[in-house]
């Protein structure tokens, strides 16, 4: 049934990102290799979480997926725009991505540059093209500019980029990922509850959900990443592996993940894809 879903999900969300896509590029002008950059990095064959759980979150609370899709590219332009920047040399400098060449390997980092920031750029106009009332939209705007901005992910980032060669507690490091992880994924979630015009008890329980999947995603990365000599290790920086070890760590996500699905139980069956789909996450091998 998780599987028929989410294929489900994903044949809505893909052909949905690549009209965005090519609607915006390949007018003829210089700026088609920007475009050409950025879809690249889009159908590198990432698992779309982000936009998934937007688009279940609108189900959940009573919302059409459809009329979240908006709201759920804008989120996958954000979060594809922060993997390109992370690639680039000035970040962490890392030369493959997802099995093939990085963004800045394969355009150069100019093109790279921008082709994140016109993915970012991206996002907001495509919020403001969303079916739903103004208010819904303005909402999403403050919503994912805050959680995108230093007050989260690019926050988070900064936090990390400062943690090389540094210890960090497991305290210290869940404050990071909040951030740096949790934040867009919240943003996800909530989107997706305002998409519905769901009220605030729905987008607590989406906050609560979305931090506590964010973390046990982050270190479900970083035991898969101790599997081979992950960037982390490579630029000094602390991992929940390194602090607690692969089976504290393991137990920790455990623990985040029950979180997060206690945040569901109120709503009962309407909740079933997103408690599967994060057991899914938990355990997951790649």
């Amino acid at each position: 049934m998780i599987k028929e879903d989410l294929r489900d999900n994903l044949n809505l969300i893909n052909p949905f990102l690549e009209n965005i896509i090519k609607g915006a590029g390949k007018n003829g002008s210089a700026e088609d290799i920007v475009w050409d950059a950025a879809a690249y990095s889009l159908s590198s064959g990432g698992k779309r979480v982000r936009p998934v759980l937007t688009l279940e979150f609108c189900k959940m609370c009573g919302g059409f997926k459809e009329d979240a899709l908006h709201f759920a590219a804008a989120v996958e332009f954000i979060h594809t725009y922060s993997l390109i920047h992370d690639d680039l040399p000035c970040m962490d400098d890392d030369d493959m991505r997802r099995g093939r060449e990085s963004c800045h390997v394969k355009f150069g980092e100019a093109v790279a540059l921008l082709a994140g920031d016109a993915l970012l750029t991206l996002a907001f106009e495509t919020l403001s093209d969303a079916p739903l009332k103004c208010e819904q939209i303005a909402k999403a705007v403050r919503v994912l500019s805050r959680l995108a901005g230093p007050k989260g992910m690019i926050g988070g980032q900064s936090i990390d980029i400062d943690s090389e060669n540094k210890k960090l507690t497991v305290e210290e490091l869940q404050k990071m990922d909040l951030l740096k992880t949790s934040a867009l994924i919240k943003a996800a979630c909530v989107l997706g509850c305002i998409a519905a015009d769901a009220g605030e008890y729905e987008i607590q329980a989406a906050e609560i959900f979305a931090d506590n999947i964010g973390l046990a995603f982050q270190i479900i990365d970083d035991i898969l990443d101790g599997d081979e000599q992950g960037e982390d290790e490579k630029l000094n920086k602390a991992t929940y592996v390194s602090v607690l070890g692969i089976e504290g760590a393991r137990a920790l996500a455990q623990e985040h993940t029950e979180t997060a699905l206690s945040a569901l139980t109120p709503f009962g069956k309407r909740a079933d894809f997103l408690t599967e789909f994060a057991k899914v996450l938990l355990e997951r091998s790649v």
